[in-house]
């Protein structure tokens, strides 16, 4: 099944990268990761800073089987794309090659984790100096920076 909706929540940072990581949330009900990657229904993405946590979209796919066929998966990898993080109840093997292949982290929680509170521990994470996942996302979003910055000064235009 395809997205059936979606909503974008527009902060001014569209044009560049925005400061921060985007992370994502298979969740039912938006406020606890009970969804397996594969079947999720809903993603919440959040953006996350050190002192700061924004909704960044909500996208829903309806009721999806878990049934192994990967066909479904393609629009789900579109959404996250440019995510840093994606939790979920459960995700198979392939899709976690083509997360990684993506850049983004799938991180296995248990069931009704709060997103409240892992997005609190995220933050924590970035004002204590992020390791880890969290260390490499910074990490690729200085060299992607840097990248564009490169561009810019040798007068790329679009």
């Amino acid at each position: 099944m395809s997205m059936q909706r979606q909503l974008r929540v527009l902060d001014g940072n569209e044009a560049g990268i925005a400061p921060g990581l985007l992370v994502a949330f298979a969740s039912s009900d938006l406020k606890r990761v009970d969804q397996h990657f594969g079947s999720a229904e809903r993603f919440a993405i959040y953006r996350v800073e050190a002192e700061r946590v924004t909704l960044s979209q909500v996208a829903e796919f309806g009721r999806l089987e878990h049934d192994g066929n990967e066909n479904k998966l393609l629009e789900k990898f579109v959404l996250l794309d440019g995510c840093a993080a994606v939790y979920c109840q459960a995700v198979g093997p392939s899709a976690v090659r083509q997360l990684l292949g993506l850049g983004v982290q799938p991180m296995k929680v248990p069931e009704g984790s709060a997103i409240g509170a892992l997005l609190g521990g995220m933050q924590h994470e970035l004002r204590q100096g992020a390791h880890g996942w969290i260390g490499r996302a910074l990490a690729r979003q200085r060299r992607d920076q840097k990248r564009f910055d490169v561009m810019e000064a040798e007068g790329w235009e679009d």
